[in-house]
């Protein structure tokens, strides 16, 4: 069963209020206070915008939208010396709720680090904090993500999921290291047979439990474009190539493809083995994606329509929350989105931001691309570290 299919309870807007960051990047200390509007942040490339991003990405499953070691967000002072810790907190309005979120890291005097997680004053787990925060994000490094390799897709893909099913981190998780184990004893030969099928039936039950995941998502996803109205940002045709995904679509319930999966993992060592690696499963799904109003592939787009088409999926897959009665809304994390948009394209963005009602972080370098949001948005500059309200 899917996570959530059973829950009918619509959940409120989810805001943050306060964001306070210590010794994380290039912040000392940082203490902004926000009244649930949209947030902008302007200033010269370099100047730490983006970390402050960074930082509330940290709040949803995973490694944040830089995918970076949890050590690299220690802050170097000017002469290159690592702080101790980093440490980063959060006041959320959850509706008529205050909640409140907490992340950072220690390292002791040997360089072993300790993680910790709280939520409202308890320890918890960075992937609990994730039925909370369901955040969706696009920086720059995915403008290109529908012509380059299949891998950049499917990591899009399956953020747009983790928002959806917060287990879904934990489900690629664990498929991946099971993964990594079986190539391991398939490179040694003569790998323990009994070893190889408790590896597989992992992979089985994790792989199983993402292709579920994936389908649901795209479907919503679909739903949520075909019924958005034509305007500056595409309508898309998305579906997934994936064998168990198909499986999924085609209603195999989750024991069916659990124990296909497993027979394919069993059929395929001595091939595996050959190739040094596992040849077929959930980790080879690409998403497709077609710009619907020309019938033409995304990768075969021009750059502009490449983005807007990519901006689409993100306010789709927002809307798509907003409509689920399990999951609260999503916050949208847009770095430099506004950047390369003309004028006429950045109106409708902050007007469909707005229509949203939820709460959007973007960034840019000067303050006249936010002018259209007008009196929707709080506006930050950002310089060296040091963040003013305009």
């Amino acid at each position: 069963m899917i996570e959530g299919a059973a829950i009918d309870i619509r959940r409120p807007h989810v805001r943050l209020t306060r964001l306070a960051l210590r010794d994380f990047r290039n912040y000392a200390t940082l203490q902004l206070r926000l009244d649930g509007r949209h947030v902008c942040l302007f200033g010269a490339n370099g100047s730490g915008k983006t970390n402050l991003m960074e930082a509330v990405s940290m709040l949803s499953p995973g490694r944040g939208l830089r995918g970076a070691e949890f050590t690299d967000l220690i802050r170097r002072d000017a002469e290159g010396r690592l702080a101790r810790s980093w440490a980063l907190s959060a006041d959320v309005r959850d509706g008529d709720l205050d909640r409140k979120l907490a992340l950072s890291l220690e390292r002791d005097d040997q360089g072993r680090s300790k993680r910790t997680a709280r939520l409202d004053g308890v320890n918890t787990s960075q992937n609990d904090l994730g039925e909370l925060m369901r955040i969706i994000w696009l920086t720059p490094s995915m403008d290109r993500v529908f012509a380059g390799p299949a891998g950049d897709r499917r990591r899009f893909l399956d953020r747009q999921v983790l928002a959806h099913f917060p287990s879904h981190a934990s489900a690629g998780a664990a498929y991946e290291k099971a993964m990594r184990q079986r190539n391991a004893l398939l490179e040694r030969g003569r790998a323990d047979p009994v070893w190889l099928d408790a590896l597989e039936l992992g992979m089985a039950s994790a792989g199983a439990a993402m292709a579920l995941h994936r389908i649901d998502a795209v479907k919503v996803m679909q739903e949520a474009i075909l019924a958005r109205p034509e305007g500056a940002f595409p309508k898309a045709l998305i579906d997934l190539d994936g064998a168990f995904e198909n499986r999924a679509a085609d209603g195999a319930p989750l024991t069916d493809i659990e124990q296909e999966i497993a027979a394919q993992l069993r059929e395929n060592r001595a091939r595996d083995q050959a190739a040094g690696r596992t040849t077929e499963g959930v980790h080879r799904t690409d998403l497709r994606v077609i710009h619907a109003p020309k019938g033409l592939p995304a990768d075969q787009c021009s750059t502009g329509e490449q983005k807007a088409l990519l901006i689409g999926l993100i306010l789709a897959n927002a809307q798509a929350l907003f409509e689920r009665d399990f999951a609260p809304s999503p916050l949208l994390l847009l770095d430099e989105a506004a950047a390369h948009l003309d004028s006429d394209r950045r109106a409708a963005l902050y007007d469909e931001l707005a229509a949203l009602g939820g709460q959007a972080w973007l960034t840019g370098t000067d303050r006249s691309l936010f002018d259209a949001f007008g009196d929707r948005a709080q506006r930050f500059e950002v310089s060296d570290g040091v963040v003013r309200e305009d």
